[in-house]
């Protein structure tokens, strides 16, 4: 057997919260294929008139700087009227062992 060369998997935490309007989960999902980033899972829901999106992302693919790739999304964000926020895992596993 050869040696291990796959990618550890870095997961982030993608949201973006606002007014639903339409197509706001091709762009986000178009910007991570283009960034070679690959969703892991998505949660979306639609309350009264406002859209909230969860996904977990893998980020191992990508060569963009997670501070990079986290502005990048949060402009996308305001040039289609929603928020977009990204947090890596760590700062979870972290907030839960205190």
């Amino acid at each position: 057997m050869g040696a291990e060369t796959e990618c550890q998997v870095k997961k982030t935490i993608i949201t973006v919260v606002g007014k639903d309007t339409v197509g706001i989960i091709a762009r986000v999902c178009t910007y991570l294929a283009e960034n070679g980033i690959n969703i892991l899972d998505i949660s979306q829901t639609i309350v009264q008139e406002y859209f909230n999106m969860m996904m977990i992302v893998d980020t191992s693919g990508t060569k963009k700087q997670f501070g990079d790739m986290a502005d990048e999304l949060a402009a996308l964000g305001e040039e289609i009227g929603v928020v977009i926020k990204c947090q890596k895992e760590e700062i979870f596993d972290k907030m839960h062992r205190i």
